[in-house]
């Protein structure tokens, strides 16, 4: 991989990989495997991208589909850890992303969710369209929509009392 690729296709856009292999991974290891792995599979699908979309749609895409695969495989192994992410090392990071004891139970709360739920809900958490979701999920925007209600709900029963 390219030094040019990496800074001009991976580092604008490394908040929603971080965002995505976190929502995906229990341990500092897990996450800095599926964010490599992530990376790597941007460099060799990047002469499939074609422009139909926002690059950062594809990142969504190739993210989410390199997240997913990793957690089924990492599922047949039976490899589970309990611990959270140490964000002191390794990949580029959102400023303080788990200082905030809120957004540290979001997160976990978010990990209870269904695969397909967790993606939607990250996508909504980065202010995407109800359009540009579907887009990325393959699903229509009204679909999107009645997922998003029914998840904000589950969130809200798991964190009732916990955030204030």
């Amino acid at each position: 991989m390219s030094k040019d690729f990496y800074t001009q296709f991976i580092l604008p856009y490394a908040g929603i990989i971080i965002k995505i292999c976190r929502a995906y991974t229990d341990s500092e290891e897990d996450f800095q495997d599926y964010y490599q792995e992530v990376c790597l599979q941007l460099w060799k699908s990047r002469e499939n991208f074609k422009g139909d979309s926002k690059w950062s749609t594809w990142v969504y895409r190739i993210s989410l589909n390199v997240s997913l695969s990793l957690l089924k495989k990492d599922k047949k192994v039976n490899k589970k850890s309990v611990e959270l992410p140490n964000l002191d090392a390794g990949a580029p990071q959102d400023p303080n992303p788990f200082n905030d004891e809120s957004l540290k139970l979001l997160y976990l709360a978010i990990k209870e969710l269904s695969e397909l739920d967790r993606a939607i809900i990250l996508l909504y958490l980065e202010e995407n369209s109800y359009q540009e979701i579907a887009e990325i999920m393959g699903l229509s925007p009204n679909n999107i929509g009645v997922k998003i209600t029914r998840i904000k709900k589950k969130l809200k029963t798991l964190l009732d009392g916990k955030i204030y």
